[in-house]
């Protein structure tokens, strides 16, 4: 049953205080309901439609801690989505211990300062679409476990490991032996299509939407990279990318070039 606890309880996760408060994030939609249930994720509560609920295969309901059968006026009341979508998931979030050699090993992304929930989101999905497994944030950045962040990933959020840090991990970075190449994404740098040695054992540094990366951390940035434009003559272009769009192009070429495709 839906009582007004329930529903007072899932309108406060709106906020990060009451999500880090009862460390539980919320996910909706048929096909990210689907995922979250499928995960090793724990769900603490399905609230769901009866059609919905017995579409699912009994394996997955039983995933979740409790289920709560819901109508339309009540899936809107705990909705966070203008149309609400038949299925809601309040699941834990999720602890990952931070392992510096790992990331050390692969292809990661520390994000700094990226205030948007939407760009943050877009951010983790395409990292997903990548096989990018860790995304850093830093100080300022949005929190990947709100509502608006964790509806733009698109269920990414449960494959790609998130973790909050600041400026000491690379300070740790720079101690890791062997050492590895950090690099940042400029207006002004190496053109990223002919740049050598984009190694798939990196991280790669994304900046603030408007400022772009910090001067506290421009000094650990090894190497700058650089999107280079393309109008044809005479047109006038954009001063900048999306943040997230940028993010995409960057990591594309990263992996585009770790598999020793041709230009």
């Amino acid at each position: 049953m839906l009582d007004k606890s329930k529903i007072k309880l899932i309108r406060s996760l709106e906020q990060k205080k009451y999500r880090d408060l009862h460390q539980i994030f919320i996910a909706e939609g048929d096909k990210t309901a689907r995922e979250m249930l499928a995960s090793s994720l724990t769900v603490e509560c399905l609230l769901a439609k009866t059609t919905w609920i017995r579409q699912i295969p009994d394996k997955l309901l039983a995933k979740a801690k409790e289920i709560i059968e819901i109508n339309d006026k009540e899936l809107s009341q705990v909705s966070f989505l203008k149309t609400p979508n038949q299925a809601v998931v309040l699941a834990q979030i999720p602890q990952y211990s931070f392992d510096i050699t790992e990331i050390a090993c692969s292809l990661s992304l520390y994000l700094d300062n990226v205030q948007d929930p939407g760009n943050l989101g877009t951010i983790i999905r395409l990292s997903d679409w990548f096989g990018i497994r860790h995304v850093l944030c830093g100080k300022g950045c949005a929190d990947p476990y709100s509502p608006k962040t964790v509806q733009s990933t698109m269920g990414a959020i449960i494959r790609v490991k998130t973790y909050q840090t600041d400026e000491s991990f690379f300070r740790k970075m720079k101690n890791h032996n062997p050492v590895f190449p950090i690099f940042g994404t400029f207006l002004n740098g190496e053109n990223l299509y002919t740049a050598s040695s984009l190694s798939s054992r990196s991280v790669i540094v994304i900046g603030n939407e408007s400022k772009g990366i910090s001067n506290e951390l421009t000094q650990y940035i090894s190497r700058r990279l650089m999107i280079p434009q393309y109008p044809p003559a005479g047109i006038p272009t954009s001063e900048s990318l999306n943040v997230a769009t940028a993010a995409g192009i960057v990591c594309a070429e990263f992996r585009r070039k770790d598999r020793g495709e041709k230009n």
